[in-house]
């Protein structure tokens, strides 16, 4: 059931950009390019579940935009990124009474990865405002595709502490600790709102936040695999520089 949940959304989500561009309305013609950089918070939904806290990394790439048509009220363009984006999972280690679970070397137990993608998202961007020299808002969601590029493992232990005795860890799941990612393509929605500050002169700036949700997952979720579950979530905030390439307004 989830996984024909899931081919329906990317497959409305990825017509959504396309529709936009099929309104009828007052045409608009404009290309705009530019660069874009930000701030991600991510883990992943493990099921069975690993405590986490958030993961911090960053992102930064090309953003292009078209803009198609204005209908009534509403400015439609088609938006897309292609992005270096640091991603990953930070560990929560923490034992029954949520205190620090000390390892033999003396010190708290600490666990991260960071997994690194070309993030490519398209998405249906709607705004409401002024098209040059003022501010809008706009909401944008569509697709997402994740290509891996490689990943790296912070900790300070060799052995995890999983003693019973109240000081080892409450959540004993560490398979996630050994085992790299499995699926190198990632996809999933994303969806969010921002602002934009347009000069005809200068360019337009924007300032977005947005979420996106995984679809697939980083590891294997067959009945023999341990995992039934492991896709990302990640919150981002970024800011963006587009300059105008054709403008017909």
């Amino acid at each position: 059931m989830k996984n024909r949940i899931s081919r329906i959304l990317v497959i409305f989500l990825f017509a959504l950009p396309l529709s936009v561009a099929a309104q009828i309305g007052d045409h608009r013609n404009d290309f705009a390019i530019g660069v874009n950089g930000g701030y991600i918070l991510s883990n992943v939904g493990f099921t069975p579940s690993v405590r986490q806290s958030l993961h911090g990394g960053v992102t930064a790439g090309l953003s292009l935009r078209y803009v198609c048509e204005k209908y009534f009220n509403t400015i439609c363009s088609i938006y897309g990124e292609v992005n270096y984006a640091s991603i990953g999972w930070k560990e929560k280690i923490l034992t029954g009474t949520d205190q620090p679970v000390i390892n033999s070397n003396g010190l708290a137990e600490e666990y991260s990865r960071t997994i690194n993608y070309v993030q490519i998202p398209v998405l249906a961007h709607l705004a409401w405002g002024r098209e040059q020299n003022g501010f809008n808002f706009f909401i944008q969601a569509g697709p997402q595709l994740g290509i891996y590029l490689g990943e790296s493992t912070s900790k300070n232990y060799d052995t995890p502490n999983l003693a019973t005795d109240g000081t080892g860890r409450s959540n004993a799941t560490i398979a996630q600790e050994s085992m790299a990612v499995e699926k190198k393509l990632d996809y999933g929605i994303a969806a969010g709102l921002g602002m934009e500050y347009s000069n005809s002169h200068v360019g337009h700036f924007l300032l977005d936040a947005r979420y996106y949700y995984g679809l697939g997952n980083i590891y294997g979720s067959s009945k023999k695999d341990y995992f039934g579950k492991s896709n990302y979530g990640n919150i981002v905030i970024k800011a963006t520089y587009l300059f105008d390439i054709v403008k017909t307004k």
